[in-house]
């Protein structure tokens, strides 16, 4: 029987173990963490009893997932529940520009720029499944979908600060702003755009759902999954060479699925890489990092925008003019007096993760790569900028560091929680330029992390499409 052995347990190396067990392969996930999820863990960070999401919260790209929606992972539990507003950007002048599903509350908040807004974002609507099915593979492909492909691309070649200037009102400026501030880099430069169309598409499309219960759901369905499939996980090993696997499977696999940054690959790969591929990845680079802040609170944010205490989710940083000076500041090394900062009330729509009126509250700063300072207070004084009086309802503080991220995930080199910067170059061609971003040069062998196409997110489609490239080389 064919063998696989797949180094990590995130999204990304459940997918593609899961895959590669469909097409009938013996599969081990061995993962270093003594519990298996990567990015979708859960965890009791604050007071007994309160849930928060250890990194990833909010999944638009994972009930957009073409290879999750074909799993059906209902059936082992996962439920994704949806707020009544996605997404909040409040302003200091105690307006917000919001995004949901429902167009008539985002029309309600961007004023003049509603129609527009909805020009722009409407096509997307319309074409995002076979956007999605573009999108969510290498840039090197054959389109099924060229004419959405083509439309979706003019857009996204533009930086973002020129695609938050066509509003005429800061609402929808900050609001767009805020969404392209997802990709963790300059908002100045080609391509910027980009994850500001397709989250800002998928607000619209699909929203922001939460897993009920906490993102450890989908890691759990993941692999209840993989079970019935016949697939194993071992938690707490920590692989440092391919000499270690035959110990494991009892032989040499035949495949190997490396859910690893591009510095995971190089340490258990070594000499065994091909001097360019070895090359290329040394190159990789990665982006700033997240500075993250868990609070529990007693009762419900009193934000001055009504909007806003109905949303999932909240951008915080003011406007798009300050968001772009922030995100540039953070990219060169500097560390903003005032952080672009996502915030998460995930209880809203999923109560089960409060005890009586102690509510989680989850939070992370953008801050400059290896970041080696404390953030806690201009985090929670950008959340008092929108929320007078915020500070009086904390009940308990815990923190992550850049350091202590890639301590949790060594995926989160720097603190860099999407495994990569995500410059012009690094979107089209991530982890390097190739016809096969998958394979490492070596046979049998692939990298199938956030480090690969599409990028990061929660949606499995880096494993997915990395297994497929395995099965396709067996069949030769």
């Amino acid at each position: 029987m064919t063998t696989a052995v797949v180094v990590g347990s995130g999204p990304n190396g459940l997918a593609g173990a899961i895959r590669l067990a469909q097409a009938g392969v013996e599969v081990k996930v061995v993962e270093a963490h003594q519990r298996p999820g990567g990015g979708t863990r859960t965890s009791e960070l604050t007071v007994p009893g309160v849930l928060h999401d250890d990194c990833a919260a909010f999944h638009p790209t994972g009930v957009a997932s073409p290879f999750f929606a074909s799993l059906e992972l209902e059936r082992h539990g996962l439920e994704w529940l949806w707020p009544e507003i996605d997404l909040a950007h409040p302003l200091d002048d105690g307006r917000a520009g919001v995004a949901a599903r429902d167009w008539a509350l985002t029309r309600a908040s961007l004023g003049v720029d509603a129609n527009r807004w909805k020009r722009i974002f409407k096509p997307i609507v319309r074409n995002f499944d076979n956007l999605i099915d573009e999108i969510f593979q290498p840039i090197l492909h054959v389109p099924k979908h060229p004419f959405a492909l083509g439309r979706f691309g003019m857009k996204a070649i533009l930086p973002a600060t020129w695609s938050s200037a066509r509003f005429s009102d800061e609402p929808a400026k900050a609001l767009f702003t805020g969404v392209a501030a997802h990709a963790f880099g300059r908002l100045d430069t080609p391509l910027s755009t980009s994850v500001g169309l397709m989250l800002t598409g998928a607000a619209h499309a699909v929203g922001w759902p939460v897993a009920a219960g906490g993102s450890e759901a989908i890691t759990r369905a993941l692999i209840a999954e993989l079970s019935a499939l016949g697939g194993t996980v071992q938690t707490g090993l920590r692989i440092t060479s391919l000499d270690q696997l035959p110990e494991i499977v009892g032989a040499k696999p035949d495949i190997v699925l490396l859910d690893t940054a591009p510095a995971g690959a190089l340490q258990i790969l070594g000499d065994q890489l091909p001097s360019r591929i070895r090359s290329s990845l040394t190159r990789y680079r990665y982006g700033p990092a997240a500075y993250k802040v868990d609070l529990a609170i007693e009762g419900d944010i009193a934000w001055t925008n009504p909007d806003c205490r109905r949303a999932g989710t909240l951008h915080l940083g003011g406007s798009a003019r300050q968001i772009a000076a922030i995100e540039a500041s953070t990219t060169h090394g500097a560390m903003p007096e005032q952080p672009f900062v996502l915030l998460g009330q995930q209880y809203l729509i999923d109560p089960s993760r409060s005890q009586g009126s102690i509510n989680p509250i989850y939070a992370y700063a953008h801050v400059p790569h290896g970041y080696t300072g404390d953030a806690t207070d201009a985090v929670i004084n950008q959340i008092e900028r929108f929320a007078p009086g915020f500070r009086d309802q904390i009940v308990a503080v815990t923190t992550r560091s850049p350091a202590q991220w890639e301590e949790y995930n060594a995926n989160y080199v720097g603190g860099d929680i999407g495994a990569g910067a995500n410059d012009a170059r690094q979107i089209v061609f991530r982890p390097r330029v190739g016809m096969n971003p998958y394979s490492l040069g070596i046979p049998g062998v692939y990298l199938c992390s956030s480090a690969t196409p599409p990028g990061a997110g929660v949606h499995g489609m880096g494993g997915f499409r990395a297994a497929e490239a395995a099965l396709t080389a067996l069949k030769r």
